[in-house]
């Protein structure tokens, strides 16, 4: 089988060429994100290793060859996942390289904005030493964590969370209590969620969720509740969230995930002292970077070979 990397941005491939090396099977890299470069550059090819790439019906339709489809990462926003499954292409993520650095991130925003870090470093710095500037500051075992979807990273940090003496409760329709999990967090809906956290972070996917966070979501907050997105823009409505940190309707955001990235630098968002914002960098980490490229070469190696893949996204009959 051929396979393609559609497009990349990584430095190098040198891990996937290992990869295929060993197995025996050629592979290329091409730049082609749009409908139409990938339909032009991709030709021939069974099996698609994509980044940014949109895999459409229209690309599908006109790459008859095309069976399998794995993405560098957790979400699948750019692959039409139901004409995916209409033509019987197999789609496949890696949901698990940067799990644990995906929720020590959403602990590191929500740390520094519970614990005022950011804000009386700039205090401190360019106004006077004085920590009566931070109060009030709260205990973390007084505190409330609520968790929005608890799938990998959402259990993973729940149960550092937890660690650290929060309490911990969550929501999610696939979610099944366990002994394990009642360790480290309570199911709940997410009207008990929003009503009663001291700090909401998000972990479930943009499909079905699209702003989730909107107005009527902010004022059933606490107005002294924080908000973290390392999940996926859309989820918040920004516009609401710009107005609910303008009046005062939450104490403060952090968001790593954002709609439209890359983000331009003057959005009247970011005007706010009380908003963090990191650049998609969650799941990053050396190690995490080699994990992803090592694992959709060999999801792709078990595909051609016939083999079940370990991360499948949608289901074939």
């Amino acid at each position: 089988m051929k396979v393609i990397i559609t497009d990349c941005d990584h430095e190098s491939i040198d891990i996937e060429k290992k990869v295929f090396q060993e197995a025996g099977i050629e592979v290329e890299l091409k730049q082609a994100v749009t409908e139409d470069e990938v339909i032009r550059q991709c030709q021939g090819a069974e099996v698609f290793i994509v980044q940014y790439a949109k895999i459409t019906e229209k690309v599908m339709e006109n790459c008859p060859q095309l069976k399998y489809v794995v993405r560098y990462g957790v979400g699948v926003d750019t692959i039409d996942l139901e004409a995916a499954t209409r033509h019987g292409i197999q789609v496949g993520n890696v949901p698990d390289y940067g799990m644990n650095e995906v929720a020590d991130h959403a602990i590191a925003l929500a740390l520094t904005l519970v614990r005022k870090v950011e804000m009386m470093n700039a205090y401190t710095k360019t106004q006077c030493w004085d920590y009566v500037k931070a109060i009030p500051i709260h205990r973390f075992s007084e505190m409330t964590v609520g968790v929005i979807g608890l799938g990998r990273i959402g259990r993973n940090f729940a149960k550092k969370m937890h660690a650290l003496g929060f309490q911990v409760i969550g929501t999610d329709p696939y979610f099944q209590e366990t002994e394990e999990t009642r360790e480290y967090v309570r199911g709940t809906d997410l009207e008990k969620v929003l009503r009663t956290s001291d700090l909401i972070s998000l972990h479930c996917p943009a499909d079905g969720n699209q702003n989730l966070f909107d107005g009527t979501a902010f004022q059933k907050m606490k107005n002294t509740a924080v908000l973290i997105n390392v999940a996926r823009g859309g989820i918040i409505d920004e516009k609401a969230l710009d107005l609910a940190l303008e009046k005062g309707e939450i104490a403060g955001a952090a968001l790593d995930c954002m709609a439209g990235e890359p983000v331009r630098k003057d959005l009247p968002l970011f005007r706010h002292e009380n908003l963090l914002v990191t650049p998609h960098m969650a799941w990053y980490s050396e190690e995490a970077a080699q994990e992803l490229k090592r694992k959709v070469a060999e999801e792709s190696v078990r595909f051609v070979r016939g083999e079940a893949i370990h991360y499948p996204v949608n289901h074939l009959k």
